[in-house]
């Protein structure tokens, strides 16, 4: 059974720091497309960031850009979410995904997605 599982949510106050693990079990992803994404209550699931298999691509939501830094290790078949200079609004549900299928590409949209965790909640206090 192929799982993601989301860790290091939490509680912050404004201008703290968290990292997001997004650990996957059942199959391995070292090819294959992946991304954070989140979700505040009463709006829809947007791109945070997302990341080519190899790295070496990436691509962020405006709203995070210079403040949050997306990596992998496909060795451990792990993704991360540094995100630093948190502000109240980057309060949300914070879910990793993985696309089924092998490629370079930079995937960007939630339907290009295959594979979802249960999400972690993070809450930036003011």
């Amino acid at each position: 059974q192929v799982q993601l599982v989301e860790s290091g949510g939490g509680l912050v106050q404004a201008g703290g720091s968290l990292r997001l693990s997004c650990a996957a079990s059942g199959r391995t992803f070292s090819r294959n497309p992946m991304g954070w994404f989140r979700q505040a209550p009463g709006k829809e699931r947007e791109l945070v960031a997302a990341i080519s298999w190899s790295g070496s691509a990436t691509r962020y939501s405006d709203s995070v850009k210079g403040r949050f830094t997306i990596s992998r290790d496909n060795a451990k078949n792990t993704m991360y979410l540094q995100m630093n200079s948190l502000k109240p609004e980057d309060t949300a549900v914070y879910y990793c995904a993985a696309d089924s299928e092998p490629s370079f590409l930079v995937k960007y949209w939630v339907s290009e997605y295959d594979y979802w965790g249960q999400g972690t909640q993070v809450t930036v206090s003011s």
